[in-house]
């Protein structure tokens, strides 16, 4: 842990000025060192007053993704015990999957503050923009079986709508459109890619690394994506901090993951749904046909009836739906 993460995270602690000698004895460093962390954080954006007689006061900061922030909402537990934080990367998703197969503990989140190449589903490119959103990968080792794959990602899509909704302050309803995507106000709020690595003797999951990225702050998107893409802050009007958004996500997959064999979330999961009961169409590979989506099942599949009344499962695949 940097001496400069240390020093915000005992200013973060207290409302009080506190003396550089107090802090460089709290810490363990030097007076020199201390003073050096202040400057370093100023130089980051965060104003902290230094009165004579008086010591350091944080007066406020920048909407920052550090651990300190993150730190302030976050509740213990294995999801998120270990975060490495980057300001960029390629993609979580492949920094993530590096670490699992180096055999990094369950529960260990990848965060990067960019993204360079974030891909979506299919190979998609994913709009990453420095300062506007979280882009964060999970390492879980699940014990389950490939077939069941779908429930990881119905979870996660259950743990970022409460983390959104929470963030927000109650300033939004989110809701899931199957099976990895969350919307907000008709438009995406969220992208989610679970890549899985097989033990093909067994058929059980060595790893699973979830993706997630989440458009949090003000946005401002290209004309392709104005009308079909939202973030947090734009739906609630208000700017929203990523650093407590992250920490509600962490916090909400440690409150669900317990609920994976039992599938208990699904309850959530459909009542949050935005495509039973519409109609939609269904893209797999060449395949385009129209349905109507029935339900999802309590393994995380979506139940189709269609044009010809024929009732079908959807374990994967990709829908289309109207929703504005």
């Amino acid at each position: 842990m940097a001496i400069k993460d240390d020093v915000l995270r005992a200013l973060l602690r207290r409302e009080d000025a506190i003396s550089g000698s107090a802090l460089a004895r709290e810490l363990g460093v030097s007076r020199s060192a201390v003073w050096k962390a202040i400057e370093q954080l100023r130089g980051e954006g965060y104003a902290i007053e230094a009165a004579t007689n008086r010591g350091y006061r944080l007066s406020s900061g920048p909407e920052a993704l550090t651990l300190p922030e993150i730190g302030r909402w976050l509740r213990p537990g294995p999801i998120g015990a270990e975060i490495q934080i980057y300001d960029e990367l390629d993609s979580t998703n492949a920094r993530a999957k590096e670490l699992a197969l180096r055999g990094a503990p369950h529960g260990t989140a990848i965060l990067a503050r960019r993204q360079t190449g974030g891909r979506g589903r299919f190979g998609r490119k994913f709009f990453s923009p420095e300062g506007s959103g979280v882009y964060i990968s999970f390492i879980l080792r699940p014990e389950l079986s490939a077939d069941r794959a779908v429930m990881l990602t119905s979870m996660c899509a259950v743990a970022v709508a409460r983390a959104a909704e929470c963030a927000a302050d109650g300033g939004i309803e989110a809701r899931i459109k199957w099976v990895n995507d969350v919307y907000a106000g008709g438009r995406k709020l969220c992208g989610i890619l679970c890549e899985a690595g097989l033990d093909f003797e067994s058929g059980q999951m060595q790893y699973v690394v979830a993706g997630i990225g989440v458009n949090v702050g003000f946005m401002d998107f290209p004309p392709e994506l104005k009308d079909v893409a939202t973030s947090i802050s734009n739906e609630c009007g208000r700017a929203v901090a990523r650093s407590r958004f992250c920490a509600e996500l962490i916090n909400e997959m440690n409150a669900l993951y317990p609920q994976l064999e039992s599938g208990a979330f699904m309850d959530e999961n459909r009542a949050r749904s935005n495509v039973i009961g519409r109609e939609i169409y269904v893209l797999r590979g060449k395949e385009r046909y129209p349905a109507m989506a029935v339900n999802i099942d309590d393994g995380g599949s979506l139940v189709i009836r269609t044009a010809e009344g024929e009732l079908r499962t959807l374990r994967s695949g990709e829908i289309s739906v109207r929703f504005r």
